[in-house]
């Protein structure tokens, strides 16, 4: 998928939102676990439920390793479903992967190749060619950390340079070079909202996603404020405020109801801001 189908996508449904499938399988309902694959079947309901409501669904890999081969598969089967009968759906691979050379080659066909992600968050702190292999792919997108929205982000991401530049507008500068807005977005913590307006002057043409809004008490409209472009130019990732809304056998349907509340928000945002 490309910026423009991304972009168009958006439009049409009126929502920049991303549910992450942060599919835990000690908190999923219990009478699911007859099924052969009972988180399968979770996302599956809860994708049924939501897709009207967002433009992208974000798997978080370690939800899925854990479970060794058995994990995979259902990844495996939950991309499968996606692809089948959402093909509009904007796939990222919430993997944070980060290493050199023929390394991060093997990350890339993995994601983009093998399991048909349109996108993949990818760790920077390598450098350039941590981060290059991934850029080889037509029509497919590196989503570089840049300022996260765990507490212990301080510990690195905040250090400052003699010309009081901080590490993450670092990042951001030297990483502007190694591809453009076509193939490189940026996540940036919901948490950290007031600083969206230096990282929106710096690249003001990118796409952002942002974690955080939801269980993690980011605010979307301080998000929206400082962070929509002429484009749009965001995606807001919710995941347990959404997945883990109802615990009973009308889990897909309180999990409709938060999603339909954010993307009735985003619809009022967007006309604000004259994008749809």
């Amino acid at each position: 998928m490309n910026i423009d189908a991304l972009f168009a996508h958006i439009r049409s449904k009126k929502s920049f939102l991303c549910i992450g499938l942060d599919s835990d399988e000690e908190k999923i309902p219990q009478h699911l676990k007859k099924y052969q694959h009972p988180v399968y079947e979770f996302n599956k309901q809860v994708i049924d439920a939501t897709a009207a409501f967002c433009v992208a669904y974000k798997p978080n890999l370690a939800f899925y390793e854990c479970r060794g081969l058995f994990g995979l598969k259902e990844l495996e089967l939950t991309l499968s479903y996606l692809q089948e009968h959402y093909p509009d759906i904007f796939l990222i691979a919430d993997a944070k992967r980060g290493d050199i050379g023929n390394t991060s080659k093997m990350y890339a066909k993995t994601f983009f190749e093998y399991f048909n992600f349109d996108a993949v968050t990818v760790a920077p702190y390598m450098g350039a060619d941590s981060v290059k292999p991934f850029l080889e792919f037509k029509d497919k997108f590196v989503i570089l950390l840049a300022l996260t929205s765990n507490k212990s982000a301080v510990d690195f991401q905040y250090f400052t340079s003699k010309e009081n530049k901080a590490l993450f507008q670092e990042v951001i500068d030297r990483s502007k070079s190694w591809g453009d807005m076509d193939r490189i977005m940026y996540v940036v913590g919901a948490t950290k909202a007031a600083v969206l307006k230096k990282i929106r002057a710096q690249i003001p043409d990118h796409f952002l996603l942002i974690p955080g809004v939801g269980a993690q008490g980011g605010d979307l409209k301080a998000v929206s404020t400082y962070g929509l472009n002429r484009r749009c130019g965001l995606l807001v990732s919710a995941s347990r405020s959404i997945l883990f809304a109802g615990k009973g056998e009308d889990f897909a349907a309180k999990a409709a109801t938060e999603a339909e509340k954010l993307q009735q928000q985003m619809e009022i945002l967007l006309k604000e801001a004259a994008i749809i």
